[in-house]
């Protein structure tokens, strides 16, 4: 997480499972150690275990609140229409999946006053080395913008980079598949490049300020790149989010 222009960036990075027993440690680390990809900083959570029931393990420490398992999938969207040329079909792909969630609760305090950037990055270790192999803050960006043997290279890259490296080729996506002009790609591009979600908690939250989890993030691509033309894939949020932390539903039954 990034307080742009008010504190150093900050991270939260999640260990492997150690020792065969699925467990999570969370740091907190600050200016360089946050940049590097190998977990540093301070321990928030150690060896909090991981929950693969129905029931969340919520784990409390200094105001910080976090929990790791299987939940329900709040992701909702028509993918099997998506892939046919946006030919609806009413299928909500994530209606019956489950999904391993991690979710995290600081307190403002923790993040300055002012506007803050989040994006997620995911490494594994490849013979020796941590590699990264998925980051990103908004929805979709790299299935709609990348091609496929451009993908690696997104993931490894760094969100300082993004505007530089991406807004030519993206700006030429959106004037082939929406009709853009130059200058009305540039401008729909820098509300997702960098690629960092952007919260202002002084403003209500919604996509792009920040997200929640019933907002309408699959529709919000199709929009972008079409230029306008197509604006809903017709799929409603989920019904089994849960009022208080972690939020997610409970996971369905596997059989």
């Amino acid at each position: 997480m990034h307080a742009p222009g008010k504190r150093p960036d900050v991270s939260f990075v999640f260990s492997a499972p150690a020792d065969g027993w699925q467990t999570v440690t969370v740091r907190r680390a600050t200016g360089a150690e946050a940049r590097d990809h190998a977990p540093g900083g301070q321990a928030v959570v150690t060896d909090g275990a991981v929950a693969f029931g129905a029931e969340p393990n919520v784990l409390e420490s200094g105001g910080t609140r976090f929990s790791a398992g299987l939940r329900s999938d709040p992701f909702f969207a028509d993918l099997d229409g998506i892939v046919d040329d946006f030919r609806w079909t009413g299928n909500d792909f994530g209606a019956d999946k489950n999904v391993f969630g991690i979710v995290l609760e600081v307190p403002d305090g923790e993040l300055g006053d002012g506007p803050i950037e989040v994006w997620a990055r995911v490494s594994l270790r490849q013979n020796g080395a941590l590699v990264s192999v998925d980051r990103g803050a908004h929805p979709s960006l790299t299935a709609y913008f990348n091609a496929e043997d451009a993908k690696e290279k997104y993931n490894a890259g760094e969100p300082a980079d993004d505007l530089a490296t991406y807004l030519e080729p993206w700006s030429a996506v959106l004037a082939h598949t929406g009709g853009y002009s130059a200058e009305d790609a540039e401008k729909a591009l820098r509300t997702v490049l960098p690629d960092v979600l952007r919260f202002d908690r002084g403003r209500p939250v919604a996509y792009p300020n920040g997200r929640t989890l019933t907002d309408d993030v699959t529709s919000a691509r199709p929009a972008m790149v079409s230029g306008g033309r197509i604006t809903d894939d017709h799929i409603g949020p989920h019904t089994d989010l849960l009022s208080s932390f972690p939020y997610l539903g409970h996971p369905h039954p596997v059989s």
